[in-house]
């Protein structure tokens, strides 16, 4: 018997316009102690149909046709009040965001009792030994601690373990796992992944796994379903769907995850008419040159040592050429990224843009350098002034240095625009009506308004789905072999650092640990570390091919 059978499921949003259906009639099996993958890009229906399974549909979302069975009981048109009961004790989830999904005034340990409290466990004591119990079980050090803690006290990897603590505290039969590592490192990504794996081979729980990463469904679903625009277009054991797909959206899917795609490292180390000069001797070969960089912040608290978050960095980047940063979050490389670009000054070592050393620029020379080296954020959500037109936002640069005419920085924007591969027509829209992919094309597009040298790109893709990631890595390899860029690629993600870069720097805790070609680092890791990293990759068995 299955324990979720979900046939000819629909679901509607109530618009402007009136009702909008989103999804259209899809079925969904997943059977005992089975991982079933929900897998499909953002809007593909994928997180709308895992809700609307416990009733936990937004407002305006309605179920409007089809069943659903949990455990052989069909639950379909049950009330809020009798979908509570199912909700913990026969299905637990575990949501994507877990900065959002837990209460930053209430203690952790207060926040998994809650669960137990509203099933009936009265008795505090009993709850409070329950929740070290599961705190314990889902891997954290130290449960009594943690209990007392409050979630900005915790890193992201140790709040995701909260959560999945609180998906289990019941026995559940199902766990709906909605994206529960999109928003972690590689490493921290397996650990949660193992352990709910654990969990589902100890208790024997079955898993709807919600995904847009076919390499995270290649490694951990016996079943995928493929959603797009709301339908299932491809379903089956994880095999056949990875070896012989049959929807081109599915083989879409496949090409541009990164981890599950074969390189043989043979493209050229950087445009053609760059290493022709260089070798010409026309210009110095390396337009980044970091040499024993520092940076130390203060630690509160009386007599305490400052925290080194980059500890004598040193790496170099030839023109034209895309060099990243890689290691899991602290290792470093965003703050030095915001070295190189001066936003921060370092306390020690040296930093040479084309052979002019930039550690001590203040004033007007630190301002000139905004026109040599832009950034690119991570988030296109946080990133792009809400207030502005696209054509403001993309001209702002010019008009900060005071370049050109009104009409010849509206003339630049929309050459900008067109390069970027987007409509003309965005140029007057606003941020909030544009995709994530869409967004970061204007945030390059801005990056690119004053003819820039070197682009730094802090986590530039991790927020996007694998297809649209996929093109502005594409978009950016064709800009850098047209304009000559040199990209600073900072990433915590190898499968993507070994499709755009050339050479890469591994970090961890402020230190580079490996350094070389990226074909060496793949192929032949030298140092522990990197081979952690490597092993984490979703799809990993394909990495190294």
């Amino acid at each position: 018997m299955s324990v979720l059978e979900v046939q000819g499921l629909r679901v509607s949003y109530q618009t402007r316009a009136g009702r909008r259906e989103v999804v259209h009639g899809v079925d969904v099996s997943v059977g005992e102690g089975e991982v079933a993958a929900l897998v499909g890009e953002s809007g593909s229906g994928k997180s709308t149909t895992a809700h609307a399974l416990i009733g936990l549909l937004p407002d305006g979302g309605r179920v409007d046709g089809g069943s659903i069975a949990v455990g052989g009981v069909d639950i379909t048109g049950w009330s809020q009040k009798r979908l509570r009961a199912v909700r913990g004790a026969q299905v637990g989830l575990v949501p994507q965001d877990p900065v959002s999904s837990l209460d930053p005034v209430r203690p952790i340990g207060v926040q998994v009792g809650e669960v137990l409290r509203l099933h009936g466990v009265r008795d505090a004591a009993t709850r409070r030994a329950r929740v070290l119990e599961l705190l314990d079980r889902v891997g954290l050090d130290d449960p009594a601690l943690r209990a007392r803690q409050y979630p900005h006290e915790l890193s992201g990897g140790m709040r995701q373990r909260v959560l999945i603590a609180t998906a289990i505290a019941l026995r559940p039969r199902l766990i709906i796992a909605d994206e529960p590592t999109s928003a972690l490192d590689a490493t921290v990504q397996r650990r949660i992944l193992d352990l709910i794996d654990d969990l589902r081979r100890e208790e024997g729980t079955s898993v709807l796994l919600v995904t847009h990463d076919l390499g995270v469904a290649a490694d951990r679903a016996q079943q995928i379903v493929v959603l797009n625009q709301g339908r299932v277009v491809e379903q089956g054991p994880s095999a056949g769907i990875l070896s012989s797909p049959v929807d081109p959206y599915t083989r879409q899917l496949l090409t541009d995850a990164p981890a599950l795609t074969t390189y043989d490292f043979r493209r050229p180390a950087a445009p053609l008419f760059l290493r022709d000069a260089a070798a010409a001797g026309a210009e110095k070969p390396y337009a980044i040159e970091a040499e024993g960089i520092v940076k130390e912040f203060a630690v509160h608290g009386r007599g305490r040592e400052p925290f080194r978050a980059v500890d004598e960095v040193s790496f170099q980047v030839r023109r034209g050429t895309t060099h990243a940063l890689v290691g899991e979050s602290g290792s470093g490389k965003t703050t030095t990224a915001r070295l190189v670009t001066r936003f921060l000054q370092p306390d020690a070592g040296r930093i040479e843009l084309d052979g002019a050393d930039i550690a001590g620029l203040k004033g007007e020379g630190l301002r000139q350098l905004r026109r040599r080296v832009q950034l690119v954020y991570q988030n296109p959500y946080s990133s792009l002034d809400p207030r502005q037109s696209v054509a403001q936002i993309v001209a702002e640069p010019l008009h900060n240095f005071r370049e050109g005419a009104r009409a010849d920085r509206r003339t630049r924007a929309a050459e900008l625009i067109d390069r970027v591969s987007l409509p003309a027509d965005v140029l007057e829209r606003s941020p909030r009506e544009l995709s994530g992919g869409q967004r970061q094309r204007v945030a390059i597009a801005r990056a690119l308004a004053i003819r820039p040298d070197v682009v730094v790109l802090d986590e530039a893709v991790s927020a996007l789905d694998v297809t649209v990631q996929a093109r502005i890595l594409e978009l950016l390899e064709s800009l850098q072999q047209e304009l000559g860029l040199t990209y600073l690629f900072i990433s915590h993600d190898l499968a993507v650092v070994r499709r755009i870069s050339h050479t890469v720097s591994v970090m961890r805790r402020g230190r580079v640990v490996e350094a070389g070609s990226t074909e060496d680092i793949f192929t032949s890791p030298g140092h522990d570390y990197t081979r952690e990293l490597l092993a984490a990759v979703p799809g990993r068995s394909e990495v190294t091919a």
